[in-house]
């Protein structure tokens, strides 16, 4: 959690190196200069560092100071520019490590602070081509009197432009208002800035009627609110918190305060505004951008989304330039940059554009997608799939998805609140919010009853990966005096166990006018989002009235939603698909192919044993009676309620709750019991692996078995496995004592130390050889329940080699399921798996042990087995330490903490004691880092929306007490 709220703030300080931007400085007047030589790696680089004056606009008898970089290496001679432009809050000193790598590969780069930023003056214009753009203008006239930079005319340098976000947004302009650039890189920027702050989803309605974006709009103008610029690096470069106050105390133009007071207490855009951002929006000039453009849009990103490249793309392209498109996993919600990538991209673009190499600069379309696995290293990577030309949102190919649901009623609330959660932008840690049981779904998504329709489609009867923005008819109905209806749209990927999911956590605000009376009809675009639901899954069409990011309005409202053309075959999504996209995959190395042959050997040891064990058990059930009751069940392991080993132990890990303990009917054995066992290994007479370990564990539980390094865990389950025999105790599962060979260890599936399959065979092929290797019947196989939990699709037809890590894992946990045991035992289920699979594989978990059937995991990703296991067993030394419900070993659930950042002591005690003061919060009061709220019937979404009311810099959300700390504490490690 913690890691992902800092990589957020670092993607706010720009120090995302070119995804975060730099931008060039522009020369007018002569200021001091400095140089140094700054030794780092093969070559020696040069810097200068210039501070410029500038008018403050143009004719105005006041400067600004512009502060920049300038970096050269090399022999002396001409070399292309390269301007790197920062993003918003950061400076020019950002972009120092790209800059010296670009001047070590032959150019000659300017960095520069831009207005309002780092150690350069004047007030933030939002780049206003009669400031910003004019400085961009002014450096490049500079750079054209530079005796290092190559010369495609006088005065004309021949120069490229990069940058992310507020810089991106710089580069786009520059190259409209002056013919003297030749490339440039924008990423994950904005193109229309009405509607990145103002988006309207619903076509045909009136420009400028879209909803305000004003969390994000908040961050822009908090972080501008404050006397001095965020130092590099600070808190306040990611989008500070704090009251913006009256227009004098805003770094921003006058103008622009101006524009967002009216904004943020109205929620609408005016004429003036409409005006004001349109000025600083490259879509007004978009038929200028004539040169090269590659361009980075972010798929994690709900500040400037997808169709806002999409936009750019379509605009230049028409004009005659060559463009590339990028979706990279990263963006300003957080998740992997791909720094190093985008980096070697954008090198390669001004390789090819401004220095004339025959370089490849990759393909027309490219969309990251996680999955797959570096098969030398057995780590998860990220997959490019590209296509050779750009599809835009609607894709290349279209599937239509039924939508079923009968016409709803929704309310809009009086002030809007509380609102539904979509996202909630610089704060990514907020996402394990949903492990508070508070009924948040995976990624902080929320939507209120009364407030939200629902219209689902059947489950899939195959995969579909939608690649662009759907789209849906709907029939809109509001009786707001106003005629109008708020709403936000947006598509959940629903499991078979009902998990909602929301892409990207991205949303569609849409503003319906003229819906009084008998409503009307629009169609809606939802977000852009390349996501693959998988087979069984469904698509569900949520239509809420609020959204925490987004103004909603205050008065009261009731608004009637509908399918156009009524639910089933006649409506539904129209999903857009791009068939043509393929997905590099990471090369199998040699000796990858040896495994055939040692797969062949052990699947050949693995039916001499079957067969074996099949002889053993025929001829034990034809002995004496004798041996048939020394095997029978123990009537003592039953379920509670009845007095045994397990429950003398006194850690018991009982059935779920709800069972009959008090039945007439003969109690059902336990899933598994341990009772007294020990074990020591051969020349460690003093040391036991395992002492007087006891437990039990009832059905339909997930177990946890947890202990550092050395605490018996492996030794434990190597048992309970009829691998190994305790010197002491006894193990029982389903009532039957354990021994190698136990008929009872037929019920039993084991995933242990990672899988290994044929990879030229399909996974099927592989599940059916292991099968076949049994020795047992094919009908008891029950492959298709096992594949069905597993939830592998249509993968399992393709070869293995194909497969991602977390297929992979999948596959094993398909085979450790085959004959549907009735205890499954998961050794590290997790290990190599990168988020999204692990959160994939706690789904297969759990959807397993709601058939009735219990699993044990033993793993150590703590934060994972908080989520995914319903008890625990702590381990230390070879002895029980604890066990029992997760909820009672971690403690109370209560009592959150609330991390903040940038805040004096002061203001942190007049926080807790406001939040003291609030209905529903038992007590608030100021820790190490941040807040301690004890919750008394306050929910979390209503708590989260108070600190934010009250200006709290939140950073981290979550419970006070983790299991990681629990965990420390019952072995004694370091808290």
């Amino acid at each position: 959690m913690h890691l992902a709220a800092r990589r957020t703030l670092r993607f706010w300080r720009t120090r995302r190196r070119l995804a975060a931007g730099a931008a060039a400085l522009v020369v007018l007047a002569g200021g001091g200069a400095t140089s140094l030589a700054i030794a780092d790696g093969p070559a020696t680089v040069h810097r200068e560092n210039h501070v410029f004056s500038m008018p403050e606009t143009p004719g105005s008898g006041q400067d600004v100071r512009i502060d920049t970089s300038f970096f050269t290496s090399g022999p002396p001679g001409r070399r292309p520019a390269v301007m790197l432009a920062h993003g918003f809050g950061g400076s020019k000193d950002d972009m120092t490590g790209e800059a010296e790598a670009l001047a070590r590969d032959g150019y000659a780069v300017l960095t520069w602070s831009a207005r309002g930023f780092g150690r350069s003056t004047g007030q933030i214009g939002l780049d206003s081509p009669d400031r910003e753009v004019a400085d961009v203008r002014r450096l490049i006239d500079w750079l054209g009197h530079r005796p290092e930079v190559q010369l495609d005319g006088p005065d004309d340098p021949r120069v490229g432009i990069a940058g992310a976000s507020y810089g991106g947004a710089i580069a786009l302009l520059a190259a409209a208002y002056d013919k003297r650039v030749d490339a440039i890189a924008p990423q994950i920027t904005w193109w229309d800035l009405v509607d990145a702050l103002f988006p309207q989803h619903a076509q045909g309605q009136p420009a400028g009627s879209g909803v305000f974006k004003k969390l994000w709009a908040g961050i822009f103008f908090t972080t501008g609110s404050t006397g001095t610029s965020p130092a590099p690096g600070s808190a306040g470069s990611a989008g500070s918190t704090g009251s913006t106050g009256s227009t004098g105390g805003c770094r921003f133009t006058a103008e622009l305060c101006a524009v967002y007071e009216r904004a943020a207490v109205s929620g609408r855009a005016d004429p003036e505004t409409v005006k004001l951002l349109e000025e600083s929006s490259p879509s007004s000039v978009g038929n200028r951008i004539k040169v090269p453009t590659l361009i980075v849009q972010g798929q994690n990103d709900s500040l400037f989304p997808l169709d806002q490249g999409d936009a750019m793309a379509r605009t230049i392209a028409a004009n005659g330039a060559p463009v590339s498109v990028d979706w990279s996993s990263g963006g300003h919600d957080g998740g992997d940059q791909e720094d190093a990538r985008v980096q070697a991209r954008v090198q390669a673009w001004f390789d090819r554009y401004l220095k004339g190499e025959r370089t490849n600069t990759g393909p027309a379309f490219r969309v990251t997608r996680s999955g797959g696995v570096d098969t030398t290293t057995g780590q998860p990577v990220e997959h490019g799939a590209s296509d050779g030309r750009y599809p835009g949102l609607l894709g290349t190919d279209e599937r239509r998805i039924p939508l079923y649901g009968r016409p709803q009623t929704v309310s809009n609330p009086a002030g809007g609140s509380p609102p539904a959660i979509s996202s909630v932008p610089g704060i990514g840690a907020l996402s394990q919010l949903s492990s508070l049981g508070q009924g948040l779904t995976p990624g902080l998504s929320l939507d209120f009853p009364g407030q939200h329709a629902v219209f689902d489609s059947a489950p899939l009867t195959s995969a579909v990966t939608v690649t662009g923005a759907p789209q849906v008819r709907v029939t809109v109905g509001s009786d707001a005096p106003d005629g109008e209806a708020v709403l936000f749209a947006k598509v959940y990927d629903v499991g078979p166990n009902g998990s909602e999911t929301l892409p990207h956590q991205l949303v569609a605000p849409l503003r319906v006018t003229g819906a009084g009376g008998g409503g009307r009809t629009v169609t809606v675009t939802l977000p852009a989002i390349d996501h693959a639901f998988a087979a069984g899954h469904r698509m569900r069409l949520v239509l809420a009235s609020t959204d925490l990011s987004y103004s909603s309005p205050t008065a009261p409202a009731t608004y009637r939603l509908s399918l156009a053309g009524g639910a089933g075959a006649g409506s539904g999504l129209a999903v857009p698909l791009v068939p043509a996209l393929t997905t590099a995959q990471a090369d199998i190395p040699a000796w990858t192919w040896a495994l055939p042959v040692a797969a062949l050997a052990a699947a050949t040891l693995l039916l001499f044993a079957g067969r074996k064990r099949t002889a053993e058990r025929t001829s034990r059930h034809r002995s004496t009676a004798g041996l048939a009751a020394a095997a029978s069940p123990d009537p003592r392991s039953a379920d509670p309620g009845t007095s045994g080993p397990g429950s003398a132990a006194g850690s018991p890990i009982g059935p779920p709750a709800g069972s009959e303990a008090g039945s007439a009917a003969a109690p059902s054995p336990l899933p598994l019991e341990i009772i007294g066992v020990s074990k020591r290994y051969h020349g460690s007479a003093d040391r036991y692996a395992v002492r007087d370990l006891s437990f039990h564990v009832g059905p339909g539980r997930v177990l946890g078995l947890l202990g550092p390094n050395g605490a018996g865990k492996t030794t434990t389950m190597r048992m309970l496995m009829g691998l190994i025999r305790p010197d002491e105790g006894e193990i029982r599962i389903f009532g039957q004592p354990v021994a190698a060979g136990a008929p009872v260890l037929s019920r039993v599936g084991a995933f242990v130390e990672g899988p290994g399959f044929l990879p030229h065979l399909t996974g099927r092929a592989n599940l059916d050889l292991y099968w076949r290797a049994t020795g047992r019947p094919a009908q008891d196989a029950h492959v298709a329940e096992a594949l069905e939990i597993a939830g592998l699709g249509e993968a399992l037809d393709r070869a293995v080699r194909t497969y991602s890590q977390g297929m992979r894992q999948r596959l094993a946990i398909a085979q450790a399921m085959l004959g549907l045991p009735d205890l499954l035992i998961l050794d590290e289920p997790t290990n190599g798996l990168d988020p999204p699979q692990i959160r994939e594989m706690r789904t297969v978990v759990a959807r397993y042990a709601a058939t009735g059937r219990t699993v044990i995991v033993s793993s150590h990703l703590l934060s994972e087995v908080e989520q995914s296991c319903t008890h625990l067993v702590v381990m230390d030394k070879g002895q029980l330490i604890a066990a029992g419900p997760v909820d009672e070993i971690v403690g109370s659930g209560d009592t959150l903490f609330v991390g903040v950042t940038r805040i004096s002591d002061a203001a942190l005690e007049d926080a807790a004691a406001r939040l003291s003061a609030h209905p529903g919060i038992a007590a608030a009061s100021p820790a190490a880092d941040g807040l301690l709220v004890r919750l008394d019937g306050l929910g979390v979404p209503d708590l989260l929306a108070e600190l934010l009311r009250l200006d709290v810099p939140v950073e981290r959300f979550g419970p006070h007490r983790r299991l990681e700390e629990a965990f420390l504490t019952l072995i004694g490690g370091p808290a």
